[in-house]
């Protein structure tokens, strides 16, 4: 049975927070797609507010701690990863994008990646398009066709339910497992990282093509 890594980078600041559990649903809804496919899967959290002095003398210094380091080379040697932020100011937090600009820019090439987002307000629902999208496009990752933002009235509306409620609607449990499926279709597609010819860049549409939305 293959083994297939997927790392959820949450970017939350506070202890608990909605940006954390959105990101365990995402992981929790790509795992279950993989399970459900035979694979054996490893799911790893990065908190970021963690990192966040590491991050800031990395900085500094040019030098990773090796906490910093171990996170980022789970990133980079994921097969599949999902990457969850708090919206300040209209776009990513400053934690979050001070994560991925010390990740190479050719490390995530190819790589399947879920965006996700919290707010207060559904009014911020297009960082996801305007922000988070045009990032991981300059990193060439493969980000999957459903981002989900979660505001707050999205966690009293049934967001806080276990399992998926399926494809139906627009709540935010559809949406979860909708971005869930994508993601663990992709990197089904893909296979475990370890396997790919690291000189080999799968073309777009052959990807797009593996993907399965059923």
């Amino acid at each position: 049975m293959q083994t297939l890594k997927l790392v959820a980078v949450s970017a939350g600041l506070s202890a608990p927070s909605s940006t954390r559990l959105l990101a365990d649903r995402l992981a929790t809804a790509a795992e279950r797609r993989l399970t459900e496919q035979e694979y054996a899967v490893e799911v790893r959290v990065v908190e970021l507010r963690d990192l966040a002095v590491d991050i800031a003398k990395n900085f500094v210094t040019g030098f990773p701690s090796g906490q910093l380091q171990d996170a980022i080379d789970a990133v980079t040697g994921a097969d599949g990863v999902i990457a969850v932020t708090p919206v300040f100011t209209a776009s990513y937090s400053g934690l979050f994008k001070s994560f991925f600009d010390l990740i190479d820019p050719a490390a995530l090439t190819g790589k399947p990646v879920l965006v996700g987002a919290t707010g207060g307000t559904a009014r911020h629902s297009l960082v996801l398009d305007h922000a988070l999208r045009p990032l991981f496009a300059y990193l060439r990752a493969l980000v999957v066709p459903t981002a989900v933002y979660a505001a707050s009235e999205d966690w009293g509306s049934g967001g806080d339910e276990t399992l998926p409620i399926g494809f139906g609607g627009d709540g935010l449990p559809s949406r979860i497992a909708r971005a869930g499926h994508e993601l663990a279709d992709l990197v089904a597609a893909r296979g475990p990282a370890g396997d790919a010819d690291d000189d080999e860049v799968v073309p777009f549409e052959r990807q797009l093509a593996d993907l399965r939305l059923d």
